[in-house]
């Protein structure tokens, strides 16, 4: 079970879409290579970035079977569960593993912000279903249930929990998770205008979303805080902080997939009920994206 290093930088990678609506896999397998020469240290795909809930099942399992036979440099590849129902994410899981996937980000039920007693419920039946090792996501901002330090408290017993992604957007919620279960869990930093803060708090690893336009910057960023440069890291951090802003909102889909576009590495297509932004909101991301890029630190 044990396959995953639940340490450094995830990308929450973004799926690339065809003018026809369609996967585009060649530009996946571009951007994979993009990420790889980067170093992150594993792989998200189908999460909230990825777009998970426009997708089709067989859209997920073909995604997990995509990155399963490529070249990942042994990186781990972590797949994201978003379903509404148990037995569909238990389904998932089942499928997912089978098709390749060395574990799971694992997000409560969505559609329904349930208590804790249905949310904990959750977490052990669909953790249940397969023998490969869980992050939970926890994100009461975006999806209305919140789970706190008593909860993960609650879940320590399981084995198969072994990371949490915390996006609260509180940072006080990373020393009373180990307050209460020390170093059980790996604590990931899930929101990106807040690493540096989490860093400092002893987060063990980043689930990053501007990474998959600035993915050299990220595992910078990362390296620094690990080797105790700290004014080297929040001189970093500050010049990039304004294009981490835009990995919050409800748009942060389309503004992170314009950056990509922008950059060069990947296309603004998103799928319906998702629409690009339109030309107001799309030049305020212009404008943030062209000013990083006058002051653009060289990254050796």
């Amino acid at each position: 079970m044990a396959k995953i290093q639940c340490r450094g930088v995830f990308p929450a990678l973004t799926t690339k879409f065809t003018a026809g609506d369609g996967i585009d896999w060649q530009a996946m397998e571009q951007h994979l290579e993009f990420q790889l020469d980067a170093g992150v240290h594993g792989l998200i795909v189908l999460g909230s970035l990825g777009e998970n809930a426009t997708l089709r099942m067989e859209e997920k399992l073909e995604i997990v079977r995509f990155f399963a036979r490529a070249d990942r440099r042994g990186l781990p590849l972590i797949t994201c569960i978003a379903e509404s129902s148990t037995r569909d994410a238990k389904e998932f899981a089942v499928a997912a593993e089978e098709a390749g996937s060395d574990g799971f980000m694992l997000l409560p039920p969505m559609r329904y912000p349930s208590d804790r007693r249905e949310t904990l419920t959750f977490f052990q039946d669909v953790a249940g279903a397969t023998s490969s090792p869980f992050m939970l996501y926890n994100n009461p901002i975006a999806y209305g249930t919140d789970i706190t330090p008593d909860d993960f408290a609650r879940l320590a017993d399981n084995h198969r929990f072994e990371a949490i992604k915390e996006s609260a957007a509180d940072t006080r919620r990373f020393p009373e998770i180990r307050r209460r279960v020390g170093n059980r869990f790996a604590l990931f930093c899930g929101v990106d205008d807040l690493a540096l803060e989490c860093f400092s708090l002893g987060a063990d690893g980043w689930v990053a979303g501007l990474v998959v336009a600035f993915p050299r910057e990220t595992v910078r960023l990362w390296d620094l805080c690990q080797a105790g440069r700290w004014d080297e890291a929040r001189e970093l951090y500050e010049w990039f902080l304004p294009l981490l802003h835009l990995d919050i909102g409800p748009k942060f889909v389309q503004q992170i997939k314009l950056v990509e576009a922008l950059v060069g590495v990947g296309s603004a297509k998103v799928r319906a009920p998702r629409l690009q932004l339109t030309e107001a909101e799309a030049s305020g991301v212009e404008k943030i994206l062209a000013e990083a890029l006058e002051r653009r630190p060289e990254i050796r």
